[in-house]
C-alpha cells in the first residue's frame, strides 16, 4: 500500500473513529438545544472564526434548506455593525473548538445582555464560550487527523456532523416533509425529484369529464379532442371510473356507440392528488400514460399524462 493511501485511510478512519464518540457522547444537552431552536420565532443565527466559520456556513444553509430559519453572521463583522442582524427573536448557534475565539467575545456579551438564547459547539469545557452558553454541545477532545496534529481536520469534521444531527433532528421535530422540503428547492435535479403533481396537472376545461348516462358516441368524441386518451366518469361530483383507448378496443361491437359511459368504463381507477410529488405519481403509472388527480373528496381536480412529467424531467 502507498504511503498516500495509508495516510488517508488513517484520517478517514480517525475522523470516522471521532464522530462514533461523539455520538455516544451526546447527552441531555442536545436535546435541550433541539427544543430551543424549535422554540426560536426569528432565525438560527450561526457564528464561527476560520475553519468553523466555514463549517458554521454549512450548518447555517443545511438548517435553512431543511425547515429552520437560519442565517451566519461573520463574528469580526459582527463587532462592526453586523450584530444589527440579530434579534431578540433569535437564538445564536456558536463555534469554536477552543471556546477561547477572541472574534467571538462581542458576540457572546451581545447575546447576554438581551437575552438572546446562546448555544455553543466547543470542545472547551471550562472556556469563555461553554461557561457563557445557555446549553453547551461538548465535542469529544481527541488529536487532530492532522499528521501534525495542527490543521483543523478532526475538529471540523465533529462539528460538521453535530450541525447535521442538529438539523435532522429539528427535521424530525418539526415532521418536515418532503413537500415541505420541495419549496426550498426548486431547481436542478433535486428540484425535478421534488415537482408536485399539482406543478404539471391538467386541470379546468381540460379535464375529460362525462356523466354516466353519457353515450359512447359523445364520449368517443370527447375522448379525441383531448388527446389525453381517456375520459374520466362523475358521479356524485366522484370520479367513479375511467374509460381509456384500451376499454374501447375490448368492448368494440356494433352496440359499442349506443352504450352508456358506466356500462364500459373500469370503475376505481388509479389516481392520485395534487400535493403528491409527480415521482410517485409516475411510479402509479405502469402500464398506463394518464393518471386522474383528485381531492381529499374523491373529485376530479386535474389530469397528468406521462408526457408531462417526462418533460419536466421527472424519470
Amino acid at each position: 500500500m502507498s504511503k498516500s493511501l495509508e495516510e488517508a485511510r488513517r484520517v478517514l478512519f480517525a475522523e470516522s473513529n471521532a464522530l462514533k464518540t461523539l455520538a455516544e457522547k451526546l447527552d441531555g444537552n442536545f436535546s435541550a438545544a433541539i427544543e430551543k431552536m424549535k422554540a426560536v420565532t426569528g432565525r438560527v443565527i450561526v457564528s464561527g472564526m476560520g475553519k468553523s466559520g466555514h463549517v458554521g456556513r454549512k450548518i447555517a444553509a443545511t438548517l435553512a434548506s431543511t425547515g429552520t430559519p437560519a442565517y451566519f453572521v461573520h463574528p469580526a463583522e459582527a463587532s462592526h455593525g453586523d450584530l444589527g442582524m440579530i434579534t431578540t427573536g433569535d437564538a445564536v448557534l456558536a463555534l469554536s473548538n477552543s471556546g477561547e475565539t477572541y472574534e467571538l467575545a462581542d458576540l457572546i456579551a451581545y447575546t447576554r445582555r438581551f437575552e438572546i438564547p446562546l448555544i455553543a459547539i466547543t470542545s472547551g469545557a471550562k472556556s469563555e464560550l461553554a461557561r457563557h452558553a445557555d446549553i453547551a454541545l461538548l465535542l469529544p477532545k481527541l488529536p487532530e487527523a492532522c499528521p501534525l496534529e495542527l490543521a483543523p481536520m478532526t475538529s471540523t469534521t465533529l462539528m460538521l456532523g453535530l450541525g447535521d444531527a442538529l438539523a435532522s433532528a429539528l427535521m424530525v421535530a418539526r415532521g418536515f416533509t418532503a413537500h415541505d422540503y420541495s419549496h426550498f428547492h426548486p431547481g436542478g435535479k433535486l428540484g425535478q425529484k421534488l415537482l408536485k403533481v399539482s406543478d404539471l396537472m391538467h386541470s379546468g376545461d381540460e379535464l375529460p369529464l362525462c356523466q354516466p348516462e353519457t353515450s359512447m358516441k359523445e364520449v368517443v368524441v370527447l375522448m379525441s379532442g383531448t388527446g389525453f386518451g381517456c375520459v374520466g366518469i362523475v358521479q356524485n361530483q366522484k370520479l367513479a371510473g375511467i374509460i381509456t383507448d384500451g376499454d374501447l378496443r375490448r368492448h368494440m361491437s356494433d352496440h359499442l356507440l349506443s352504450a352508456r359511459a358506466d356500462q364500459i368504463m373500469t370503475p376505481n381507477p388509479r389516481t392520485t392528488q395534487p400535493d403528491a410529488l409527480a415521482a410517485e405519481a409516475l411510479a402509479q403509472m405502469k402500464n398506463i400514460t394518464t393518471l386522474f388527480v383528485v381531492n381529499e373528496n374523491s373529485a376530479p381536480v386535474g389530469i397528468l399524462h406521462i408526457h408531462d412529467l417526462l418533460r419536466a424531467g421527472v424519470v
